[in-house]
């Protein structure tokens, strides 16, 4: 992944140093449990832990000889380690290395990705109760409908992310399982127990069965969760740059003192960092048929998920660990215009309660058929000549003589529409 959308904690996790250290502490956690069988002399693991360095350079001189990592990898820790390294990966296979190490990364990447969705739940929260009675246009088709609060809003992506960490933490459980089952899975030539001493080692867990691999349906979820919070991302994002439309500007992204909008025109302010994020949700998002398609290997095992797996694993894991930190920051730091939500919400002069006026003509007796055509003639009616519905609906006696002045006062105001405001909010912030 490019440094210009990663962060130290996510690269740190992706790099090759923490991989071989992860490599290297599961063919320990292996050695300890073979020892103890006396399956290979005591002190393996304590010498190589001791004495074992990692040195990525030199794994990759000896890669371009053997073209294979893993033996790469054992190779330079026998350099360093000595002769009692020699009894490492006893009875193992390459895949119980490197299926148990991206596990591991993949968990270490998770709970990253967990704090970056509490930050933003946190500022979803506070923002939202701020928010919470400030009226703004609702809008479906991208078409005026009828009154929100921009607290609602912002409470709807709140539950939503609330759903993407419970999703997020099922995912980490699924792909939280070791497996050192020996070539084909069958434990030939290792003792079960073995599996069960690093998983517990590593804080993972047995997987059950395995075929020489791990099952990459546990991956799909894994990834597939990660597209799904991305499409929440963007979801956010398209919303911001809508509203920071020059026709609507209910809202702004932060503009810094000395920030340039554009090359060419000076008064420019751009919604650059939400549609920055819709492209790494596309980023990210993109990862999830690749994994998906990783789920059907040749028989007990192939390598076709490999290539896909190391370029899916660090660089989703790392954009979307970048775009949630950039939309927090984003919600944290948005500049709200109130002003302009309650101008645009009487934009149209009235029609946005051109449903409570037909529903009051139902009550009264009349079809809803008719209601309906009366108040569409008398919407069509104000927009193209630019007339308030209030006033035009006033001068119809018959449609007066149906409503009577107090209610008629009621349909025109937005006390009907937030009058449950606080119990959606009481369902979002239990």
């Amino acid at each position: 992944m490019i440094k210009r959308y990663s962060r130290k904690e996510l690269s740190d996790i992706w790099s090759e140093e923490n991989k071989y250290k992860i490599w290297l502490d599961v063919e320990v956690a292996a050695a300890e449990a073979m020892e103890k069988l006396g399956h290979i002399p005591r002190g393996v693991a304590s010498v190589v832990k001791k004495k074992a360095k990692i040195n990525v350079k030199r794994i990759h001189q000896i890669e371009a000889d053997v073209k294979h990592d893993v033996i790469a990898f054992l190779t330079s820790v026998t350099e360093k380690a000595g002769i009692k390294a020699r009894y490492l990966h006893q009875g193992m296979t390459s895949s119980d290395v490197l299926d148990t190490s991206f596990n591991i990364q993949l968990v270490q990447s998770g709970k990253i990705l967990l704090q970056d969705l509490d930050k933003i739940l946190s500022v979803l929260k506070r923002q939202a109760k701020k928010h919470k009675f400030t009226p703004c246009m609702g809008r479906s088709h991208g078409i005026h409908a009828e009154p929100v609060t921009f607290g609602l809003k912002l409470a709807s992506f709140y539950e939503e992310f609330k759903r993407n960490k419970i999703r997020l933490k099922n995912a980490i459980e699924e792909v939280s399982t070791c497996a050192i089952s020996g070539a084909v899975g069958t434990f030939a030539n290792i003792n079960p127990s073995v599996e069960k001493h690093v998983a517990k080692k590593l804080k993972m867990k047995v997987e059950p069965i395995s075929t020489q691999v791990i099952p990459r349906d546990r991956h799909a979820y894994y990834f597939s969760v990660l597209g799904i919070i991305a499409g929440s991302i963007e979801r956010v994002a398209i919303e911001i740059r809508h509203l920071q439309r020059t026709e609507v500007y209910e809202l702004q992204e932060y503009f810094s003192k000395k920030q340039k909008g554009s090359s060419a025109m000076p008064h420019k302010k751009n919604p650059i960092l939400s549609e920055n994020l819709t492209g790494l949700a596309r980023m990210v998002r993109s990862a999830v048929i690749p994994a998906l398609e990783n789920i059907a290997l040749w028989h007990e095992r192939d390598i076709s998920h490999s290539s896909v797996e190391r370029n899916i694993g660090p660089d989703a894991n790392i954009t979307l660990d970048f775009a949630l930190v950039r939309l927090s920051n984003l919600l944290d730091n948005m500049i709200v215009y109130p002003k302009k939500m309650l101008e645009n919400l009487n934009l149209t002069k009235g029609l946005i309660f051109s449903q409570e006026v037909m529903l009051e003509l139902t009550k009264s007796g009349l079809s809803r058929e008719k209601s309906y055509r009366i108040v569409q003639n008398y919407a069509k009616k104000c927009f193209s000549e630019n007339l308030n519905l209030i006033d035009v609906i006033r001068q119809d006696k018959f449609i007066m003589s149906k409503i009577s002045e107090k209610k008629f006062k009621l349909i025109f105001s937005y006390a009907k529409h937030f009058k449950n405001v606080n119990l959606i909010f009481r369902r979002v912030f239990k």
